[in-house]
């Protein structure tokens, strides 16, 4: 399976001063707003960081899940948390916080899944920086 998506970035002014717009090809995001603001302080609207967040966990959180099907089991619940640090200008680390409700799985079995899942996740495979996973299976 072969397909390409898109997003439009637009920016007005200086990189202080200015605003911007994000949008994607499926309208989630429709001219989000994006700033200095919102990139290095707080506000409304969406920075890279935070979108590299979603997309990375997204792509995790369902690679997890084809990987337990495949293996036999069928996820209840996965929540997973990503965390993007942006350091110096440089994003250094990536850290992932799963948890889990896999009925009839051991502890052993998920972690082993969700490890192998981190890894082979296309965002992951991308991504050029550190990436932690702490995986927690709730009963």
């Amino acid at each position: 399976m072969k397909f390409t998506r898109k997003a439009n970035a637009n920016w007005k002014g200086t990189g202080m001063e200015g605003k911007g717009t994000i949008s994607t090809q499926s309208t989630t995001l429709d001219k989000a707003q994006l700033s200095f603001k919102t990139r290095f302080a707080e506000g409304v609207g969406t920075n890279p960081e935070e979108l590299i967040a979603a997309a990375h966990s997204g792509c995790f959180t369902m690679q997890l899940s084809f990987l337990l099907s495949e293996a036999g089991f069928t996820p209840e619940d996965l929540n997973t948390e990503a965390r993007v640090t942006l350091e110096d200008g440089t994003i250094t680390l990536i850290q992932l916080e799963l948890t889990g409700k896999v009925p009839g799985i051991s502890e052993d079995q998920f972690n082993e899944t969700a490890q192998k899942a981190k890894q082979i996740c296309p965002v992951s495979e991308l991504l050029n920086t550190e990436i932690r996973l702490s995986a927690t299976l709730l009963s």
